[in-house]
């Protein structure tokens, strides 16, 4: 049977303004005197009250209440532009340095997470043991929850918003829900207001009374059978008769490897030491799996609810210790102790099987002239000091304009196969193409004579020798309007030259358009290519 946890901040705005303002230190000791402060928002009804902390709330002011009337009861009461968005990046983040007590975790509206944590729990001593340690971390982070855990999302989110309260954490056994649930209000089982209100109205203010309400009966009562359907279907889930899949912000790593710390590492050396110790367990369990990794992910999570994080690509599946730890050695210096870590952690994904087999003894007695996998890791070295995507291949296209004949790919650790090139080129090619055709001024013999002369590049350059020209036809099928679309503009014929300037500098020069091809515009002159 599955278990949840789930965790809500009653007053997550305003926890994440103060740690915000903080800037990551923890909390002083020493008790604080508040003064009345809020966070508005305009909506429908103007500017109202989204949060309020404890001072505020004394004075009777809550969220919801007018702005105006607010400051009216307290005139000293201070205020701030509630931020929606960076409370739900924070909220993130938080969920991302939750993996540290399970790989599952989802959020829990704007406010709250969730975490499957089947299987989980005997990593820190028990369920209690587990609760136990999120709740101390978070309060030493300044966040104030409340905690439960239960065989459902839906009972454990129901426990948490209106359960024991803070300090306690609600566990409910295995099989308990319908006991652990029924003496909390209906509104905690997730539903509309307006279903709440119509519930209270019939007197069904427990959510222990719907238990033996026949089904039929509750429909008839609402004015809709979809609001009945929704009351039905949040109370079979948090009883466990429906299922209610949670939707992770991060899916689960293949493998993985965690390193808890006895005490924070605050020294570099503690991460390397940490990271050898782990690549070396991982890719042992890789090895027992008969697998390698393309991918690596590095956490360190810190004591202040911070997550550290690099990662390696491999290009093609590896699980040598020594290879992984050089692909993360250029990186390790990313990561910061500050003020602690508590926790090492290293994922291996996108796993597939590896090729085995003996090396030749010679380059002779290979079957190929590439050693494709000596080839990958130097890709993977490369890609490590320079970024991502640093290597590439140059892939050969079936396209008739030289420029789009090929195209960069970046290097995954397969060697295409040749290209398939037709029986007789018309002409030399170069040996150097430019990134994109350039444009050049020319005077040339009309209609079809060669260059006499050009400016490129803002230099003058007088044509000895020419040779041409190479026709090449458009691909008018790739131009080919729509059903309902305007016609648009359509490519113009090409004749390649093949000259060579006073200075014995060769060119491989086009002219694009014909002068007589109908399409409105005179022909133009670019530089495509560079001889020898």
């Amino acid at each position: 049977m599955k278990r949840y946890l789930s965790v809500w901040f009653p007053e997550w705005p305003l926890d994440r303004l103060r740690r915000a303002r903080r800037n990551g230190k923890p909390l002083s000791a020493r008790p604080v005197k508040l003064r009345p402060f809020v966070l508005h928002e305009t909506s429908a009804h103007g500017l109202t009250v989204a949060a309020a902390n404890a001072a505020a709330k004394a004075a009777g002011i809550g969220p919801g209440m007018r702005f105006s009337d607010a400051r009216a009861s307290v005139p000293h009461l201070a205020a701030e532009e509630i931020d929606r968005e960076e409370d739900a990046r924070a909220l993130r983040l938080l969920a991302r340095w939750a993996t540290c007590f399970s790989p599952l975790v989802a959020l829990d509206g704007e406010d709250g997470l969730l975490l499957e944590t089947t299987g989980c729990d005997h990593l820190f001593g028990g369920e209690q043991a587990m609760a136990g340690a999120l709740s101390e971390r978070l309060a030493r982070a300044g966040y104030l929850h409340r905690i439960a855990m239960a065989g459902t999302p839906g009972a454990a989110h129901a426990l948490a918003h209106f359960g024991t309260g803070q300090g306690v954490v609600d566990v409910v056994p295995e099989g308990g829900e319908r006991d652990g649930i029924g003496d909390l209000p209906t509104q905690a089982l997730r539903l509309s207001p307006e279903a709440a209100t119509l519930l209270r109205r019939f007197g069904l203010t427990r959510i222990s009374q719907l238990y033996g309400i026949d089904r039929k009966a509750l429909a008839r009562r609402f004015q809709s059978r979809a609001a009945a359907d929704a009351v039905c279907l949040r109370l079979d889930q948090a009883l466990g008769i429906r299922r209610e899949p949670i939707v992770p912000l991060r899916p689960p790593a293949e493998h993985v490897c965690r390193l808890p710390c006895p005490e924070p590492l605050t020294q570099p050396a503690g991460i390397e030491a940490g990271l050898q110790q782990l690549t070396e367990a991982l890719c042992a369990e890789l090895s027992g799996k008969g697998v390698g990794a393309r991918r690596f992910v590095f956490s360190a999570f810190h004591t202040d609810g911070q997550v550290s994080e690099v990662s390696a690509q491999a290009a093609r599946p590896v699980r040598a210790p020594e290879h992984v730890l050089r692909l993360f050695r250029e990186k390790l210096a990313r990561i910061d102790p500050g003020f602690g870590i508590d926790l090492l952690l290293l994922e291996a994904r996108r796993t597939d099987a590896m090729e085995m087999g003996s090396r030749p003894l010679s380059g002779e007695l290979a079957a190929s002239r590439i050693d494709e996998v000596a080839l990958a890791a130097m890709s993977d070295r490369i890609n490590a000091r320079l970024g991502d995507g640093a290597v590439t291949l140059v892939v050969a296209e079936a396209r008739h304009a030289p420029d789009a004949a090929e195209r960069q790919a970046v290097f995954t650790g397969e060697i295409p196969g040749p290209a398939v090139l037709p029986a007789r080129l018309a002409g030399l090619r170069p040996v150097r193409m430019l990134g994109w055709p350039e444009r050049v001024d020319v005077i040339a013999q009309v209609p079809d004579g060669p260059p006499l002369s050009f400016i490129w590049r803002r230099v003058m350059r007088r044509v000895v020798r020419s040779d041409g020209p190479e026709r090449i036809a458009p691909e008018w099928w790739l131009f080919l309007p729509g059903k309902d679309a305007a016609p648009g503009k359509l490519p113009r014929t090409r004749d390649y030259y093949r000259i060579e300037d006073a200075d014995g500098r060769r060119y491989w020069v086009f002219r694009e358009g014909l002068y007589d091809d109908g399409r409105g515009q005179m022909p133009e002159w670019f530089v495509q290519g560079l001889f020898a």
